[in-house]
C-alpha cells in the first residue's frame, strides 16, 4: 500500500513541477506543502507518515550532496567569512536570543521552561532556502546574498544538529547548561565531519580518475554522498557536515583537473534529476505529517514565535554586516542586504527532521512544544517563500 501512496506523491509532483508557471509568486514548496495538508484529510493516506530516520537516511544526504558539489567555489571562496560566521557564531546568537524572547512572551500564552524555548529555538534555527535563491537572482535581488543564503544553509544544518541534542539532553534529563560541553562537543562534532568529509571527497576524487564511464561516476558519487553521512553518524561526528565537506571538495577536485566534459556532466545528469523528485515527496510528506499537530489553540503563540524568528535574524545580521567595516563596504545598500538575508531565513527540511526528533524522543511529551514548531515551520514556509519576490522587488524600486 505504501509504496502506491508514494507513487501517487511522485505524480503529484511531477504535475506541480510541470505547471509551475508562476513559480516567483508561488514557490514549487509551498504549494506541495498545502497540497500535502489537504491529502491529509483523504482516508487514502492514512497512516502515511514520514519519520525522523527517513529525513536523514533517505533526503538529507543526497539534498546535502547535491546544494555543495554544484555551489560555485568563487562565490564560496568570496563569502566564505561572512558564511561561516553567520552558521557558526551567528546560530549561537540567534538561538540565545529566540530562546529568551520566547521564554518571556511565553509568558503571556502559556508556560514553557527555559530549556523548552531553547530547544524550540534549536529546532527553528536552521535556514533552508529551497527556490528563494532562485527567485532572488530571476527577481534582480543580490546574487551574493543568494549565494550567501545558500552557503549558510549548507553549513548550519551541521551546527544545529550539535545545539539540538544539547538541548534536547537537557530537556530530557533536567540537567543544567555547561558551556565547556557545549563548546567541545560543538568542535568535536563539528571538526570531525568535517575532516572526515574532506578524506571522502579526497577519495572519491581520486578514485573516480579511475574510469570515465559516466555511470561509474554516478555511483561513485552516490556512494560517497550517503557514505560520508552514514560514516560520520556512526562515529559519532556531523554527518551532515561530512556529506558537504564531501560535496565541495568534489567541486574544488573538478575545479582543479579533472576533465571537466565529462564529471560535471555526468554528476548533474543524475543528481538534478534526482534532487527534485525527492523534494516532491519531501514537502508533500511534511504537509500530511504536520496536519495532525496544527489543530491546538497556541496558534497567536506560533505567530509570534514565527515573527521573533524574523526579527532575530534580521538583528544578528545587522551586527555582523555593521559590526564588521570589510563587509559593510563590500555589501551596498545595507538595509536592504539584511532584509533580504533576514527574510530568506526560511525553515524547512532541517528544522522538520529535528521535530520529529524530538517527537520520537519525547514518548508523548511535549505536544504542544511540537504544535508550536511544526505552526511556526509552516508559517515560514508559506510567507517567507511567498513574499521573497515582491520584497525583493520592492526594496530594488527603493534603491
Amino acid at each position: 500500500m505504501m509504496t502506491h501512496q508514494l507513487l501517487v506523491l511522485l505524480i503529484i509532483g511531477y504535475i506541480v513541477y510541470t505547471i509551475d508557471i508562476k513559480k516567483n509568486y508561488f514557490p514549487v514548496p509551498v504549494v506541495l506543502v498545502f497540497i500535502g495538508l489537504g491529502l491529509s484529510f483523504v482516508p487514502y493516506f492514512d497512516g502515511f507518515r514520514i519519520s525522523k530516520e527517513i529525513i536523514f537516511t533517505v533526503f538529507l544526504p543526497a539534498m546535502l550532496f547535491t546544494s555543495a558539489y554544484q555551489f560555485p567555489l568563487k562565490q564560496l571562496r568570496q563569502n566564505i567569512g561572512i558564511i561561516l560566521s553567520l552558521s557558526t557564531i551567528g546560530l549561537i546568537l540567534t538561538v540565545l536570543l529566540l530562546g529568551l524572547s520566547v521564554y518571556f512572551v511565553g509568558g503571556l500564552f502559556t508556560s514553557l521552561t527555559l530549556t523548552a524555548s531553547f530547544l524550540l529555538a534549536a529546532i527553528l534555527t536552521p535556514t533552508d532556502p529551497v527556490s528563494v535563491t532562485a527567485i532572488l537572482k530571476e527577481s534582480g535581488g543580490s546574487e551574493q546574498i543568494a549565494d550567501v543564503v545558500e552557503g549558510e544553509s549548507m553549513i548550519n544544518d551541521g551546527t544545529s544538529i550539535v545545539f539540538f541534542t544539547i538541548f534536547l539532553t537537557m530537556y530530557q534529563t533536567g540537567n543544567g547548561f555547561s558551556v565547556g560541553q557545549f563548546m567541545s562537543e560543538l568542535l568535536l562534532v563539528s571538526m570531525g565531519g568535517v575532516m572526515l568529509g574532506i578524506a571522502i571527497g579526497w577519495l572519491m576524487s581520486e578514485t573516480i580518475r579511475f574510469t570515465e564511464d559516466k555511470r561509474y561516476q554516478v555511483m561513485l558519487s552516490v556512494i560517497g554522498a550517503y557514505g560520508a553521512f552514514y560514516i560520520g553518524e556512526g562515529i559519532g561526528v556531523s554527518g551532515v557536515l561530512a556529506t558537504v565537506a564531501a560535496g565541495i571538495f568534489v567541486a574544488y577536485e573538478m575545479d582543479k583537473d579533472i576533465d571537466e566534459d565529462t564529471l560535471p556532466q555526468s554528476l548533474d545528469g543524475f543528481w538534478d534529476i534526482v534532487t527534485p523528485i525527492l523534494l516532491a515527496v519531501l514537502f508533500l510528506l511534511i504537509g500530511i505529517r504536520g496536519a495532525e499537530y496544527l489543530t491546538f489553540s497556541g496558534w497567536w503563540f506560533a505567530i509570534v514565535i514565527f515573527l521573533l524568528s524574523i526579527i532575530i535574524r534580521f538583528l544578528v545580521i545587522a551586527v555582523f554586516i555593521y559590526g564588521v567595516p570589510e563587509w559593510r563596504r563590500e555589501f551596498k545598500n545595507d538595509l536592504s542586504t539584511i532584509t533580504l538575508t533576514a527574510w530568506s531565513g526560511i525553515k524547512g527540511a532541517m528544522s522538520v527532521a529535528l521535530l520529529l526528533w524530538l517527537e520520537e524522543s519525547s514518548a508523548g511529551q511535549g505536544e504542544l512544544l511540537i504544535s508550536l514548531a511544526f505552526a511556526a515551520i509552516l508559517l515560514s514556509l508559506a510567507i517567507q517563500s511567498i513574499g521573497i519576490y515582491p520584497l525583493s522587488i520592492a526594496l530594488k524600486k527603493l534603491q
